[in-house]
């Protein structure tokens, strides 16, 4: 079995436009959620963008792709490399501005001034993120562009490691980004009732529901072979992984949470593991009311030690898509450094759980990353760090 390993990661959250400002801000126990007005037709709410206006996917994008490949010592053009870069809303910011351009265009408007274009459509098409990333770095293997809600940042991981180990390719850039923040997106998680009030609190008895935020996180994949021979670190290995769907409801996960529990059970089968060879679980943890109730469920049934757990919702918002990956870059800087990452936002817990409230010390050997998306989407990787000190 072809083992495979991580050896870049570029990130950009609320938290910090790069890997070690982000990790920095987190660890020091502070958020990147605002009160924003970013749309005057819609009122001020909690959200975590990166700057003062909602970015720009195609920018986003390109950051985190560059940071990952300069982490990784990886010099352009790649053409032996696959891309597996997804979202679960891609393009969505310029399609909502081309419509709205189109229903009030005067013929004293310019076709440019939103900064979207008709005859440029199909750069905007939501598989076409992926493809520019490929023209990026020069990289003509497989490229695709996976869109599975929330779940979609650990899909494309798995994804990537699964062309690795069936030695299709060497090497693969995978990850997710996110750039949500729209009136479109924010008036229908409005219309459900989904959106805090005033920030994002995972697990707490007072929590409000998610808050929506920005974010990307892209790793460079590649076998340890490879990663041995050019002498690069590694930050952790993708032990596997497991995905399922509930079957169940649009929006509302199974409470029962039996989707999550087949997904967390096939991702240790494929890892050799048990549930008590694990250290920690960095929770999907939306801050809404089903979700937390639904999670804290599954992890106290299948884990009956007292497992170190916290999301990081609370501190970059809920990235949607990219959430997943965000995830897994948090958990292998945790790994990396010995510190559990804190779960922002958390006052008291609702469940009898071991939530990890402030950044400690500990060591991390093996881990889960959970990511439990709309519509039932489940999916659950683990990562190990034995690697971590090569």
């Amino acid at each position: 079995m072809v083992e495979i390993v991580i050896t870049g990661i570029g990130l950009v959250s609320a938290l910090g436009t790069s890997l070690e400002a982000s990790w920095q801000t987190l660890i020091a126990g502070k958020s990147g959620i605002r009160l924003n007005q970013p749309f005057p037709e819609l009122a001020p709410l909690p959200l975590g963008l990166i700057s003062q206006q909602p970015t720009k996917l195609k920018i986003l994008t390109q950051q985190v792709v560059d940071a990952a490949l300069q982490d990784a010592g990886l010099l352009t053009p790649l053409p032996d490399c696959a891309v597996v870069i997804g979202s679960s809303r891609s393009h969505q910011a310029s399609w909502e501005n081309l419509a709205r351009h189109m229903c009030v265009k005067s013929p004293s408007q310019d076709s440019g001034v939103m900064g979207e274009r008709l005859e440029d459509w199909l750069e905007i098409l939501p598989h076409m993120n992926a493809i520019a990333s490929a023209r990026q770095i020069g990289a003509t293997g497989a490229v695709l562009a996976p869109m599975a809600a929330c779940a979609t940042g650990i899909w494309a991981i798995s994804q990537a490691a699964l062309l690795i180990q069936s030695g299709q390719y060497a090497r693969a850039i995978a990850g997710a980004v996110e750039a949500p923040i729209t009136p479109l997106t924010i008036s229908g998680f409005q219309q459900m009732g989904a959106l805090a009030k005033t920030g994002a609190y995972p697990f707490d008895v007072h929590r409000e529901g998610l808050v929506l935020g920005e974010g990307a996180a892209v790793f460079v994949l590649e076998s340890k072979a490879s990663a041995q021979q050019r002498q690069a670190k590694i930050y952790g290995q993708v032990l596997g992984f497991g995905f399922t769907a509930d079957a169940y409801h649009t929006n509302q996960p199974d409470l029962e949470g039996k989707g999550a529990i087949a997904a967390i059970k096939k991702a240790l089968e494929r890892s050799h593991l048990k549930p008590h060879d694990l250290d920690y679980i960095h929770a999907h943890g939306t801050a809404t009311q089903l979700n937390d109730q639904m999670e804290s469920r599954v992890i106290e049934k299948l884990f009956r030690h007292p497992i170190a757990i916290s999301s990081t919702k609370g501190a970059t918002g809920h990235t949607l898509g990219a959430s997943g990956a965000l995830g897994v870059a948090f958990t292998l800087l945790g790994m990396q450094h010995h510190i559990l990452p804190p779960n922002i936002g958390l006052n008291q817990s609702e469940f009898d759980l071991n939530i990890v409230q402030t950044a400690y010390q500990s060591q991390i050997r093996q881990a889960l990353c959970f990511s439990f998306g709309f519509g039932g989407q489940n999916a659950v990787i683990v990562l190990g760090n034995e690697l971590g000190k090569n």
